[in-house]
């Protein structure tokens, strides 16, 4: 990024236009700020001030959505505010919000066959929370697909989008307490869903669909849930860490820049003593700060228009810094008591084949079953739709209880984990 009026000017209208961010002599954020990063811009219905049931995973209130936020093919559309727990410190109760999908007809004995949907990327700012933004239509294509076959269709915006509060992005625990207690909230409100439950998820959602039947047995142990489905998963070994620096040069235009904005976040959020801003070059700050007002499709584009890399944005490498939140971003376990489908694209950019080759290969060291697919050609976000044939088919196994063939022995990856990242068109 030049260092002149010229591009100072552009900065200030583009970040005018799109994100009204903070200017660049702003100090930095309160504590008290940093646990409301992104609050606000969303309806009354997402904050509840009366005193919250003791329960986790109780329904307080529903309405239906509006057209943009349906998802096609579904005769019933509501979005859901419902207790959880805070996943960061593990015990106060909060309002969670999320969605509900159901199928047009007559539900079969015992229900609509439940899906627990984990969504991806969407930024931390209440206003991108999928209840209240609906879904791209690649993604309401998706979630049509199980809506045509019969499936009910729950879904959480995770802690903090949304409902008050910071979304601490990507960290696992509450992710997936906020995923189990959706579950809670629809199967005890008596909405004509099944016991047993499928988790699925892609990209960050994938990551929260592992996590939450890794935290599951504990606490949750009395849901039914039969599989996972990951597409797109995120995984910070060491290796897999290697591979993802490997595929994003620090001296190219990269509109992935927009992930390490939304950890900073997290580090801000959970650590007192990180300041974000000490790492950040002063022009860069207004377009990292606007984190908490802009989705992260518009980072993106705005990150693009800009021409930002990561040495422009960056003082210094930021590997470091950013390997401090890997710690909220992993699994309780890898060794899943139920079966794992992991769908692959080749030619995924943003968590790259190399990565999620890791991931398959400990998943199943440490016992799990792993049914896993390559995707020839597709990226992070196509490989989404490609994989519904295998996915949809690896579900209904699961809800039958049908074997389920685990391909450990053989995972697809070698080839694909060795070819160089494709074109990804970004995630969400």
């Amino acid at each position: 990024m030049s260092k002149t009026p010229i591009a100072a000017a552009l900065l200030a209208a583009v970040l005018a236009g799109a994100c009204a961010a903070p200017a660049t002599d702003k100090p930095p954020p309160s504590r008290h700020d940093r646990a409301t990063l992104g609050d606000g811009g969303v309806s009354p219905f997402y904050r509840y001030d009366s005193a919250l049931p003791q329960a986790a995973g109780r329904l307080l209130r529903q309405e239906p959505l509006a057209a943009h936020q349906r998802v096609p093919g579904a005769a019933t559309n509501l979005r859901l505010l419902y207790t959880s727990t805070d996943g960061i410190g593990g015990t106060s109760r909060i309002a969670v919000s999320g969605a509900l999908f159901l199928p047009p007809g007559t539900p079969p004995a015992g229900g609509w066959p439940l899906l627990l949907w984990s969504h991806g990327t969407v930024g931390i700012a209440d206003i991108c929370a999928p209840s209240w933004t609906g879904y791209v239509p690649f993604h309401q294509a998706h979630l049509q697909s199980w809506i045509e076959r019969g499936y009910a269709i729950v879904t959480s915006d995770y802690q903090g989008l949304g409902t008050p509060g910071t979304h601490p992005y990507m960290a696992t625990r509450p992710e997936a307490y906020s995923n189990l207690d959706a579950i809670r909230a629809v199967q005890s409100a008596n909405f004509p869903v099944t016991d047993s439950v499928l988790v699925a998820g892609q990209s960050q959602g994938a990551g929260a669909a592992i996590a939450t039947a890794g935290y599951a047995r504990t606490y949750a142990p009395e849901l039914d849930l039969r599989a996972v489905i990951a597409t797109g998963v995120p995984y910070f070994s060491p290796e897999a860490v290697a591979a993802l620096r490997r595929a994003r040069p620090r001296d190219v235009v990269d509109p992935k820049l927009g992930y390490n904005f939304l950890v900073l976040s997290l580090l801000d959020y959970i650590d007192p003593t990180f300041d974000s801003a000490a790492l950040i070059r002063t022009d860069a700050l207004p377009v990292v700060r606007s984190v908490a007002t802009v989705c992260n499709r518009d980072m993106r584009r705005t990150i693009e228009q800009l021409q930002l890399t990561h040495d422009e944005v960056f003082k210094a490498a930021v590997s470091e810094q950013i390997a401090q939140a890997y710690q909220h971003m992993g699994f309780p376990t890898l060794a899943l008591p139920i079966p794992l489908f992991v769908g692959t694209g080749s030619a995924d950019a943003d968590t790259p084949p190399r990565m999620q080759a890791q991931f398959a290969k400990a998943a199943c060291a440490a016992g799990t079953a792993v049914s896993a697919r390559v995707y020839a050609g597709f990226d992070h976000l196509t490989a989404l739709n490609r994989s519904l044939e295998d996915s949809t088919s690896f579900a209904a196994a699961a809800f039958s209880g049908a074997p389920i063939e685990s391909n450990c022995a053989t995972l697809p990856y070698d080839s694909a984990s060795k070819r160089g990242p494709g074109s990804a068109r970004g995630a969400r």
